[in-house]
């Protein structure tokens, strides 16, 4: 996304902000609530929303901002009294990673929110609020984190005989560059889900896959055909949770665990996945899945995809196979709903514009797979570090002396 397409969207976005106003903006600089010696004003929540109202992100109501700014003031006592200082060039990096997401230097970016009202001061507070407090964490609590070979391979579902499946729900949101921080905004709203019916809902909005039309809901899957990175993430879950927002290329993916259960079965493990991978110019236009949908009549195996392409470039069909935790995130995903031979058309590449007509060839078993275990090792420390976080939080609220105005 270029600056001035970027500075058009928000200025009308901020212009529709400003004229619904309400009165009490007269007083800019009111207490809206005091924490204890710290006092959250009217100006700073009216800037907040503003922000994430430019940012597209759902749930910027007034009294969640003000509830977001009260965190904020507790979470960044803990860290002065710490005695935790961030550097000038940490800052400035941040500042910078954050505005990358829409392909503009921290000067662009700030300068067109500028332009719909915002701040310079807000940006810098909204990313750089959770760094010292991500510090405090990690300093704190980080010896703590001991994550032992048994967790490990619980993760990975091979510390027993006893096979594990999981109901799980999905959203994949499409993140092209331009829209990346949009979509980065509604999928940590959307991480926030309190019911499965209030996830599935943002699926149907939301969600790119051929399950939006079920809510995301998928039916029971063995843990083991999952992703590996994505295995420890769902068992870290209790029923009702959902995952932190997961990069994946062009797109950003969330999973609800519905439902777990351990069937008694020997669990399987895969050393290797054959898929391959057809594309078709055209990206999900109605005419290019019309072709894929006469293509999927008409094949039933990988082999009968070479005639599909005869006379083609030979870069319009890839067939590979390789360990499950060297496969590109998205295209696990959707190889983990797959039997061989089944076919997903979820996936685009070249910025929308190809249609992925993806098909599993096959699985091979093996007795002792040991994929990603730095993943895992990584996915529970992260894991361990938020439960902390918040048990902090929550222990320093109760001591704190909140007044709302």
């Amino acid at each position: 996304m270029n600056l001035s397409r970027l500075t058009q969207r928000l200025a009308i976005a901020g212009f529709a902000v400003m004229a619904a106003a309400p009165a009490f903006a007269q007083n800019l600089y009111a207490p809206v609530a005091k924490v204890n010696q710290s006092v959250v004003t009217e100006y700073e929540v009216q800037q907040r929303q503003k922000f994430l109202q430019l940012l597209n992100a759902p749930g910027a109501t007034r009294d969640r901002i003000v509830d977001v700014l009260i965190d904020e003031r507790i979470r960044n006592e803990a860290v002065a009294d710490a005695g935790i200082e961030l550097t000038p060039e940490g800052i400035d990096e941040s500042l910078a990673e954050f505005a990358a997401r829409a392909n503009l230097s921290t000067e662009e970016f700030t300068k067109a929110l500028g332009q719909s009202g915002v701040s310079p001061e807000t940006f810098r507070d909204f990313v750089v609020n959770s760094i010292g407090w991500r510090e405090l964490v990690r300093a704190r609590y980080s010896s703590r984190v001991q994550i032992t070979d048994a967790e490990i391979d619980r993760a990975l579902g091979t510390a027993s005989n006893s096979g594990v499946r999981v109901l799980v729900s999905e959203i994949i949101i499409p993140a092209p560059p331009e829209n990346a921080e949009q979509v980065t905004a509604l999928a940590e709203q959307i991480s926030q889900s309190q019911s499965v019916g209030e996830f599935s809902n943002y699926a149907t909005q939301y969600s790119a896959t051929a399950s939006r039309g079920r809510g995301g809901r998928l039916g029971w899957q063995d843990l083991s055909l999952l992703p590996p990175t994505l295995q420890p993430l769902i068992l870290a879950l209790a029923p009702g949770e959902v995952t932190a927002p997961l990069p994946i290329p062009n797109a950003v993916a969330l999973f609800q665990l519905r439902d777990i259960q351990e069937t008694g079965n020997p669990t399987s493990s895969y050393s290797s996945i054959e898929y391959a991978a057809y594309y078709l110019a055209g990206g999900r236009s109605p005419e290019t899945l019309a072709q894929a949908a006469k293509i999927r009549a008409r094949v039933d195996t990988c082999n009968d995809l070479y005639g599909e392409a005869q006379g083609q470039p030979a870069e319009v069909l890839e067939r590979t196979t390789k360990a499950p935790g060297e496969i590109a995130q998205d295209i696990a995903i959707e190889l983990s709903k797959l039997d061989p031979g089944e076919v997903s058309t979820a996936l685009t590449r070249s910025d929308g514009q190809t249609l992925m007509f993806l098909m599993l060839c096959s699985r091979t078993a093996t007795a002792n797979q040991e994929a990603s275990r730095d993943a895992v090792i990584n996915a529970l420390r992260q894991e361990r570090l938020a439960g902390y976080a918040d048990q902090l939080l929550d222990q320093l609220k109760a001591d704190a002396r909140i007044v709302r105005k």
